[in-house]
């Protein structure tokens, strides 16, 4: 058995060897998303002189004299640091006012400020956040060697906080490309280059937590979760994949402290590379146009228009001079489908709209009373200007007499008259049976219906009289149905899609 260990040892030898060149082969093989960080220093090394500081600087006026002083901290007296903090804030305030100044007159005073950014085209073009350089008077891009050197802004666009600027290198530089944020897995490393708390170009790893994110940040929020550390100043930085593509750009972080705790949020790159596409090109966002008011559509309004599973796009409303209305799109038509991508929620339309061509002809699915049908709409243009409406202001004052006909859904309801019209604001145009009263532990209450709204239809068929809404929501309980969608308007014409329970 002695002399048969020495035969042993080396065959295991053999076969460690043999395990360890079949794993390296393996690892070979593995893309580069996927084999781990060992790669992230040759990135870093790659694309760092591609990341850029954007430093921006901004007058403003500033009342002089004593009543603009900036609260000190409280220190005790004899404190080794009073004199330390003295200093530092008369420094922020411009110094002590000088003689001859007047209490409480305006000064102009210069503020700076730092973020990041990076190069996309050897010309000298940079991407960053819009609130980077929002306001500013002046902008100078900082290279990685030090240089720096004025900029141009070539455009913003508000709604995804994307800027573009232009710069004239005074040598090469390198460029990064984009990559393509919809192959982005869970769980891939990115890599975070940027100036955070303005100490320069700094590297952070982390991988991608989620995608998709709505935050309410914007119309077109679909935003990369990452728990790459992003802090303050990574603003406008990019998002690498191990390729060294750029994937996103670094825009926003959800602390209560303003530094990083895993929770970073970067725009994608698709999202970022047709933005700056248009920038380049018109200097402004030309987006898709369609006209229409949308909503969620909930379980219950999903029961009530026959649609399984719950999906979409509810249209609340139609603008009279917008594209959906001749081509016979109408409220409470449910989108499903757009331009041949599929519409799972409101932001998905919202997203795909304004990502198409003005102008395109494109077929739009929708389901009306449990049946698709299509519809060809040309786009138009949606204006970035235009103004938002606001609900009419309603008055809480109980009228002097009930002017109430039938109790329907937790609801008071009467016929529209002139004096009603008059207490609450509504428009001629506007008709429908008035809510009058709203009872407190109605669902009704809980779906925030108030006095002073008007229902329009009940179940997609209009009403004229408080009877009306009886009847039909006493023929749809005999039906077995579990809700009831309403039209509801506002004061101003402003239609809404409500489902209440009907058991």
């Amino acid at each position: 058995m002695t002399g048969a260990r020495p035969a042993l040892s080396r065959r295991l030898r053999l076969m460690g060897i043999a395990i360890s060149l079949s794993a390296a082969s393996l690892l070979a093989s593995v893309p580069a998303s996927a084999r781990g960080p060992d790669g992230i220093a040759d990135i870093a090394e790659k694309v760092i002189d591609s990341v850029v500081n954007i430093s921006t600087s901004q007058n403003v006026e500033a009342k002089g004299g004593g009543n603009n002083r900036e609260a000190m901290p409280q220190l005790p007296p004899g404190s080794p640091f009073e004199e330390f903090f003295d200093d530092f804030f008369k420094n922020r305030r411009g110094g002590a006012p000088k003689d001859g100044d007047k209490s409480g007159e305006m000064q102009r005073r210069k503020t700076n400020s730092l973020g990041s950014g990076f190069i996309i085209d050897a010309t000298g073009v940079v991407v960053t956040n819009n609130h980077v350089i929002a306001d500013a008077d002046e902008i100078n891009v900082i290279m990685n060697d030090g240089t720096k050197i004025r900029a141009e802004l070539v455009g913003v666009d508000k709604k995804t906080d994307i800027a573009v600027l232009k710069f004239k290198p005074v040598k090469p530089v390198n460029a990064v490309k984009f990559g393509d944020s919809d192959k982005l897995r869970l769980g891939e490393w990115v890599i975070a280059i940027g100036n955070p708390f303005s100490l320069g170009g700094s590297v952070t790893a982390g991988i991608v937590s989620a995608r998709n994110r709505d935050i309410s940040q914007g119309p077109y929020d679909s935003y990369i979760q990452t728990d790459a550390s992003i802090n303050r100043g990574n603003s406008g930085g990019p998002l690498f994949n191990l390729e060294g593509e750029v994937v996103g750009v670094n825009t926003l972080i959800i602390s209560p402290t303003g530094g990083s705790i895993g929770l970073g949020f970067a725009v994608p790159s698709k999202t970022v590379a047709g933005v700056v596409d248009q920038l380049r090109q018109f200097g402004e966002l030309r987006r898709g146009w369609l006209g229409v008011r949308i909503q969620q559509v909930t379980d219950e309004i999903a029961e009530s228009l026959n649609i399984k599973p719950a999906r979409g796009a509810l249209v609340a409303g139609v603008d009279d001079k917008g594209p959906a209305k001749p081509a016979g799109i109408e409220p409470g038509d449910v989108v499903v489908k757009f331009d041949g991508k599929d519409v799972k929620d409101p932001k998905d339309l919202s997203r795909v709209v304004a990502d198409t061509a003005v102008g395109k002809e494109v077929d739009v699915v929708i389901i009306r009373k449990g049946k698709e049908e299509s519809r060809k709409v040309t786009l138009g243009r949606l204006e970035d200007n235009e103004k938002v409406q606001q609900a009419a202001a309603k008055t809480k004052e109980d009228p002097a007499e009930k002017p109430v006909t039938q109790k329907a859904l937790g609801l008071d309801l009467a016929a529209l008259s002139k004096d009603l019209r008059t207490k609450y604001k509504i428009k001629d145009s506007v008709k429908g049976v008035i809510v009058t009263g709203v009872d407190g532990n109605s669902d009704a209450a809980e779906k925030r219906l108030s006095a002073g709204d008007v229902i329009v239809e009940v179940a997609q068929e209009a009403v004229t009289n408080a009877a009306d809404i009886k009847k039909r929501v006493d023929q749809l309980k005999k039906d077995g149905k579990k809700s009831v969608l309403l039209l509801v308007s506002n004061g101003e014409g402003e239609l809404r899609f409500v489902a209440l329970s009907v058991q």
